[in-house]
């Protein structure tokens, strides 16, 4: 029983989502900004009568609908230009230390070796 009830309801989540999308132009269906609410609706509401329902989620029909989203709507949508962002700052600070901490021990390296060298010869 529970199982058909949740089958009704997110068919309604899907066509309250289908409503919401027919607002998007084709040219803003990869906007995030433009599509976020209706995706966030979609999402929100097969949560909301997941947990209401008692149904596990995420879960196979919900998925299904998340799915059928990106197929119907989303599959255009690729980074032409990727966007690149800047590590975190303890990474930042890693890589710009390591080099910085090795150069000493680097220089004591070859003075060293350049002096074991003359000792030899």
């Amino acid at each position: 029983l529970t199982e058909g009830n949740y089958t009704d309801i997110t068919q309604q989540c899907w066509d309250y989502f289908v409503d919401l999308m027919r607002n998007v132009t084709t040219s803003e269906l990869c906007e995030w900004k433009v599509i976020s609410r209706p995706y966030s609706e979609l999402q929100g509401c097969l949560e909301y009568w997941a947990e209401r329902l008692n149904y596990s989620y995420p879960n196979a029909l919900a998925e299904q609908y998340i799915f059928q989203s990106h197929h119907r709507y989303f599959h255009n949508c690729t980074l032409e230009h990727p966007v690149y962002f800047d590590p975190p700052e303890d990474v930042l600070l890693a890589m710009i230390m390591a080099p910085i901490c090795l150069i000493p021990f680097l220089v004591t390296l070859v003075i060293w070796r350049s002096k074991d060298g003359k000792a030899q010869a």
